[in-house]
């Protein structure tokens, strides 16, 4: 995922490339809710009576799909589906998909507000977040993947034990998102500041591979469905809710450090901010030949 729009090649056409890969690509994802472990294959699109698949998982944001193609390539009795907002990663998506030949590997095009049209509650073994938009400032905060409301609209969907797995590169998102999970009802599995040495079996997706060139860390939470949240977790969660992520910089603004995706403008206006009240306490304070209160 990633809130850069994708580049294309200048002989790129959109709709050509979409039609000519339509077989990975599923416009109407709402009639097979209830049924998509039932898909004999993207490709032919019909509907077996023994399921086909043994569990059915969601990269909700799946860019261009490089994600999606390694997880499904792994686990071949899983059903993956991929779900983006923007046509072009969609295309790019099925492209891969076609090309790797792959049976278990499907694209909806959408930014997922549809969910509970899409699948039947209890339908979904995990969805993964990676690199969400992070929409630090407050106003934006209501659209952020990992708000207290989005998971909660997240667990009907899952299945008994199922997963959310949460991937970035920003650490104030990572803080803002674990106690959201918490009063949510989900019970943390696992943490991880440097997702990719603690589980280096998970595939990196394209958007992953630039950020990490970058000198980018990866955060990461997963998230198991728990009991209902009580109304004390929720009023915590809502407490926090609409925080801007700014309130989760560290104190060091990442001086010297890789900046997360998103955070560049704020970081910046923070730095000068402090630098500026250092040059103003450095020419108020006193010099040595200035007379002391004692003098």
């Amino acid at each position: 995922m990633g809130s850069t729009r994708a580049r294309t090649p200048k002989n790129f056409v959109l709709d050509e490339r979409l039609e000519r890969y339509r077989d990975a690509i599923e416009y109407e994802p709402a009639r097979w809710s209830g049924r998509w472990a039932h898909i004999a294959a993207p490709s032919i699109g019909a509907d077996v009576a023994v399921p086909a698949y043994r569990e059915v998982r969601l990269d909700l944001g799946c860019g261009k799909g490089s994600y999606l193609v390694a997880a499904a390539q792994a686990e071949p009795d899983v059903l993956f589906i991929g779900i983006d907002m923007q046509p072009v990663c969609i295309a790019y998506a099925a492209q891969r998909v076609c090309e790797a030949g792959l049976a278990n590997a499907l694209l909806v095009p959408g930014n997922g507000e549809k969910l509970a049209h899409m699948f039947a509650p209890g339908e979904l073994a995990s969805i993964t977040l990676n690199f969400p938009t992070p929409h630090p400032r407050k106003r934006e905060a209501a659209e952020r993947l990992t708000t207290l409301d989005n998971l909660l609209g997240y667990r009907p969907l899952l299945a008994e034990r199922g997963t959310i797995v949460l991937r970035t590169d920003s650490e104030p998102l990572f803080d803002y998102s674990l106690p959201q999970f918490e009063a949510a009802g989900f019970t943390v599995r696992w943490t991880s500041h440097d997702v990719r040495a603690d589980h280096p079996a998970i595939p990196m997706s394209e958007y992953e591979e630039r950020l990490v060139e970058e000198g980018a860390t990866v955060h990461g939470i997963c998230g198991e469905l728990g009991c209902a949240p009580a109304a004390e977790q929720l009023e915590a969660g809502r407490k926090h809710m609409l925080d801007s992520l700014y309130d989760y910089i560290p104190d060091d603004l990442y001086e010297g450090a890789y900046i997360p995706h998103g955070m560049n403008f704020a970081i910046q206006a923070f730095r000068n901010r402090r630098r500026n009240q250092e040059l103003r306490a450095r020419h108020s304070a006193p010099t040595s030949s200035e007379p002391n209160a004692e003098g």
